[in-house]
């Protein structure tokens, strides 16, 4: 990540200087506060989420868990381009509270996007997100995770994508609470009402090797 303007040498040795002193005096099992979370995630070449005092380094990705993202956001971009919808990929972090930041691997924002801070890395409001899940993280993303994306008032649908087998679940949102569906075949459509389109099981998982 890119944050120098001066490129000159010492300006260089002073931004290396202070993101090696950020690693090494803050290891990753300590309580954190929010603050030094983002200080941290700012210079980290590893993304990391953060849930109330805990820092979460993100999985690192497989062939299956790119090629899935990629098919997802590549089908939905071109689906929802005329209705003014956004789709970002992996590198978008959202704020679900002051103590909860994550990176989903998808999100989708209908109508204006708004966000936490003049640079517009923090989303506030994604109208649908997705998560293509790891071993390591498939219980927290089916669980807590899709609890607190849950509780964004912007999250109108939030679904969870199998990597290993074609599986996936939506939850949607309802009058009277959350409706969650499960889909496991390819000939299935996963119906993301909020954005006027049913996604495509087979196009979730082409040429992905499952």
């Amino acid at each position: 990540m890119m944050k120098i303007i001066n490129t000159s040498t010492s300006a260089i040795i002073q931004l290396n200087t202070d993101k090696e002193r950020m690693m090494a005096t803050n290891p990753i099992d300590r309580k954190w506060t929010s603050e030094d979370y983002l200080a941290y995630d700012d210079v980290s070449d590893i993304l990391h989420e953060f849930h109330y005092g805990r820092i979460l380094a993100k999985p690192g990705s497989t062939a299956n868990h790119t090629d899935i993202v990629s098919n997802v956001t590549a089908v939905i971009s071109l689906a929802t381009r005329e209705a003014g919808c956004r789709v970002r990929a992996v590198q978008m972090l959202v704020k679900i509270n002051d103590d909860t930041y994550f990176y989903p691997d998808v999100t989708v924002t209908c109508g204006e996007s708004k966000y936490e801070n003049d640079n517009h890395t923090m989303l506030l409001n994604p109208t649908v997100v997705i998560e293509v899940t790891s071993k390591s993280s498939e219980t927290f993303d089916k669980g807590l995770k899709a609890e607190l994306y849950r509780s964004l008032e912007s999250v109108q649908a939030y679904v969870v994508i199998d990597q290993h087998r074609v599986f996936a679940q939506l939850y949607t949102r309802q009058s009277n609470g959350w409706l969650l569906q499960q889909f496991d075949k390819r000939t299935q459509a996963i119906p993301l009402h909020a954005l006027n389109y049913d996604l495509p099981m087979s196009d979730v998982y082409l040429d992905v090797n499952v």
